[in-house]
């Protein structure tokens, strides 16, 4: 094992802060297995505050690195969404900095060595082999494509927050669970499983519900305008970025077979199928998959798969970008 100059084995951190939460990994310089985790809150560099930032580092950094072995961590790479290194004094980059330093700071850890990267960037570094170039899709809270060329993020697609953007992503699904749910309440839109259990998510009394299974029947208009009254009040009481709490249920009903679900996760797979295709992919490129959407687990993965095999695209499901910011750590140091 590698050890720094007073002889003592020497470690890396690698810190991967996304729209949902932030994770820390120890990890040893010389290469092998995490030995330690911690995690913390949502960690996007621009719509999350610098203090509740370096709050939710320092709290997966603690969990990560005992204090015994505080003082010999030598380079420590994170991950951020909504940071990039193509500017230096680009916003999300100082937040990213300001915050992870302080909250090195705080627990006690003085690494010589500090690098920012964007999440897709260690996203695409946590691949097999830790590859330099090619395509990392990034689909959880948001949703963005990244074009990697030499480790770096030198194109983007997506990525643009809840207001903008973020087609296809947990808060797009979310936020489309609660409007086919209000469209079969008015009678715009035909009956979906959605209708019940968003309501009973979002707290709507269970005599106003729609019956189950809904077929269209059985819910007068008096009950659905009652659903309607309750169920709007409980969504715009809420920060608008926690609708993605809700997309796991439209990925249950769809496995249960209710059609509206499955067409809102088609048409997420079809989003970001897009954001590949607007950063033009050649044959036989590395394209990394990850997220709470995608990955191994991703409910979102097959779909997506299925609409990028014509482009001959070689994939890769990373869980999340930690092993890639310990790679990128070792990298630095």
């Amino acid at each position: 094992m590698t050890v720094d100059p007073a002889g003592a084995p020497a470690y890396v951190v690698g810190v991967d802060a996304g729209g949902t939460r932030t994770r820390a990994v120890l990890a040893p310089l010389a290469g092998g297995a995490p030995l330690g985790e911690g995690r913390g809150g949502p960690g996007n560099a621009l719509s999350v505050s610098e203090a509740d930032l370096t709050g939710h580092l320092a709290a997966a950094l603690a969990g990560a690195v005992p204090p015994r072995l505080r003082g010999q961590v030598v380079a420590v790479a994170g991950g951020f969404a909504g940071a990039s290194r193509l500017a230096p004094d680009e916003p999300g980059h100082l937040r990213a900095h300001a915050a992870l330093t302080a909250a090195l700071r705080q627990v006690g850890i003085t690494a010589g060595t500090l690098e920012i990267h964007g999440d897709g960037e260690v996203a695409f570094a946590s691949a097999p082999g830790g590859p330099a170039d090619g395509i990392a899709v990034i689909a959880g809270t948001g949703a963005v494509a990244v074009r990697i060329a030499g480790r770096v993020c030198r194109a983007t697609a997506g990525g643009d927050g809840w207001l903008l953007g973020d087609d296809g992503a947990g808060f797009w699904i979310g936020r489309e669970a609660v409007r086919v749910a209000l469209r079969a309440a008015d009678g715009r839109g035909g009956p979906t499983a959605l209708a019940w259990s968003v309501g009973h998510a979002l707290g709507v009394p269970p005599d106003v519900l729609p019956p189950v299974p809904y077929d269209g029947t059985g819910w007068d208009r008096e009950h659905r305008e009652a659903y309607r009254m309750r169920l709007l009040p409980a969504v715009m009481g809420r920060h608008p970025v926690r609708l993605a709490e809700l997309a796991p249920l439209v990925v249950t009903a769809a496995v249960e077979g209710d059609a509206v679900s499955a067409a809102v996760l088609a048409t997420a797979a079809d989003h970001l199928a897009d954001l590949v295709h607007a950063l033009a992919p050649h044959p036989g490129e590395r394209i990394v998959l990850t997220g709470g959407l995608l990955g191994p687990a991703g409910p979102l993965t097959p779909p997506l798969l299925a609409r990028l095999r014509p482009l001959d695209l070689t994939p890769a499901l990373v869980t999340d970008g930690c092993r890639g910011a310990v790679t990128l750590a070792r990298l630095a140091a």
